[in-house]
């Protein structure tokens, strides 16, 4: 697993103020080391995240959420023994986490966490309490990325709602926390964690974002954020990270599509993506990881890994052969947006 590895190759971003981070292309996702759905060892934890370092990923992205505090603890437990130059890392604020009774405990998709409940909070003082409180989680002095996590419908459930998150954040001084931070220099970079690509597009209109990480709206299955946020993005320099590359498991053979169960109208497209890859021999895993990466705004796509086997098997997807008939196919039949991008032959 050498430098040359095309999951290591290093993609570089520019902020707004001119600072440089540096993406590996194949980033780690560690919301499943917050117990999705199921609890990990410490040990099974510490063996992912060192198959990830081993195999030359370099890019970390956590939150409070993510096992409610589990993730940052252990994602900070394998980079406390790297210098911190060595790596990138992005965490979020939106949620703060409290001491509770067993019965109030709110992991959500998240077991056995610890014993505390996260509480939606937007305003200057929250992210400012959430930064400092993520720090300590993780054990480092600062982050590379802050991003505002879930002001989105997905979570809040309406349009509506999800506008009143954002123009909480506005008016009650959130961003403000976040830019302060920004111009400090505590952190590089600021954005928006979302699993819809509507929020960034507001958030566009409103504030100004070096990065959005994206979950599950720019993938192999669905491409709508190409006809107006990434023009957007690219008019005002915002990079994409790519969370959710397989839409939350569909795409690598689970029985999952937003971490629900699978809607018809998708398993009938999902089985016409898979008919063209059996023709052409293609993991559709494979295809999944590249297709995203082959759009210029996107900086690393991170798919979680909740065993070594899964980690491997992203890493391995990155250095597949796919010929150029594969994508000129899927656009034949109309499997993908007839204007993105996909990736050239030898260059992955």
């Amino acid at each position: 697993m050498t430098a040359s590895h095309p999951a290591t190759q290093l993609r570089r971003f520019v902020t707004r103020a001119g600072r440089e981070l540096n993406f590996t292309a194949l980033g780690f996702g560690s919301a499943p080391l917050g117990n999705y759905l199921r609890p990990l060892s410490e040990a099974e934890s510490d063996s992912i995240l060192a198959a990830a370092w081993a195999g030359g990923l370099r890019y970390y992205d956590t939150a409070p959420l993510y096992g409610l505090g589990l993730s940052e603890q252990r994602v900070g437990r394998l980079l406390g023994s790297h210098p911190r130059s060595d790596y990138t890392i992005s965490t979020k604020v939106g949620r703060l986490l409290e001491p509770c009774a067993p019965e109030d405990v709110n992991g959500v998709i998240f077991v056995d966490t610890p014993q505390v409940r996260f509480v939606y909070d937007y305003s200057y003082d929250a992210v400012m309490r959430s930064y400092e409180e993520s720090r300590k989680r993780v054990g480092i002095d600062r982050f590379d990325i802050l991003l505002v996590h879930d002001v989105d419908a997905f979570c809040h459930g309406s349009r509506a709602a999800s506008e009143a998150r954002i123009q909480e954040l506005v008016k009650s001084g959130g961003w403000r926390a976040l830019d302060e931070l920004r111009s400090s220099g505590a952190v590089a970079a600021i954005g928006a964690g979302v699993n819809e690509w509507e929020p960034c597009a507001r958030l566009l209109e409103l504030v100004d974002p070096d990065l959005f990480l994206l979950a599950g709206r720019y993938t192999l299955l669905e491409q709508a954020p190409i006809e107006k946020l990434f023009p957007q993005c690219k008019a005002r320099g915002v990079g994409i990270v790519l969370g959710g590359p397989y839409n939350s498991g569909v795409l690598a053979g689970k029985p999952t599509y937003n971490y629900s169960t699978i809607p018809s109208e998708i398993v009938e497209r999902v089985q016409k993506l898979q008919a063209v890859c059996r023709e052409h021999k293609v993991p559709m895993h494979a295809a999944a990881l590249q297709f995203v990466l082959a759009h210029p705004l996107v900086v690393s796509v991170i798919p979680g890994s909740q065993t070594v086997a899964e980690h491997e098997q992203n890493h391995a997807a990155l250095a597949v052969p796919i010929a150029p008939a594969f994508w000129n196919d899927l656009k034949a039949r109309r499997l993908l947006h007839p204007d993105a991008p996909t990736p050239i032959a030898g260059e992955r």
